[in-house]
């Protein structure tokens, strides 16, 4: 199992990644980033590395949502 501190940034890892991609969102930059922050945020008190595990696995879900807007 994957340390905190991996799981820790595979997470920074997909917040940038999603950052990223919301730069081409139709709503505008400023709304996606300021959903995406309040997303990450309110998920932030999450010790469990299972449940980690799942929101990164929710995170993927949305960025592959994300690339077929553009596909």
């Amino acid at each position: 199992m994957p340390s905190t501190s991996a799981l820790r940034q595979e997470v920074i890892a997909l917040y940038k990644e999603l950052l990223h991609l919301g730069r081409a969102y139709p709503l505008g930059y400023t709304y996606f980033r300021t959903r995406l922050h309040s997303a990450f945020k309110a998920q932030s008190s999450l010790d469990d590395p299972g449940e980690i595990r799942k929101g990164l696995e929710r995170g993927e879900w949305v960025k592959k949502g994300e690339l077929e807007l553009y596909i």
